[in-house]
């Protein structure tokens, strides 16, 4: 089931081996599984963003705030 949210503070994702990436501010949908989340946005240049993270990481963004769960 998508959930929708937002980003209000600094939330990164890292591809690979690579250097971490940052998630714009604003609305993401996120689908949740059992160790993870994938998160989805629309960049201001009007491109999509998805990338999955592990669901502890995603579980710290919210507790810290920096994703806020819309209900």
């Amino acid at each position: 089931m998508t959930q929708y949210a937002i980003v209000t503070d600094h939330v990164t994702y890292t591809p690979g081996d690579g250097a971490p990436i940052v998630i714009p501010k604003g609305p993401i949908e996120i689908e949740l599984a059992p160790d993870s989340a994938t998160l989805s946005w629309m960049a201001d240049n009007g491109t999509a963003g998805l990338t999955a993270i592990p669901l502890t990481q995603f579980k710290e963004y919210v507790r810290d705030k920096k994703i806020s769960i819309q209900k």
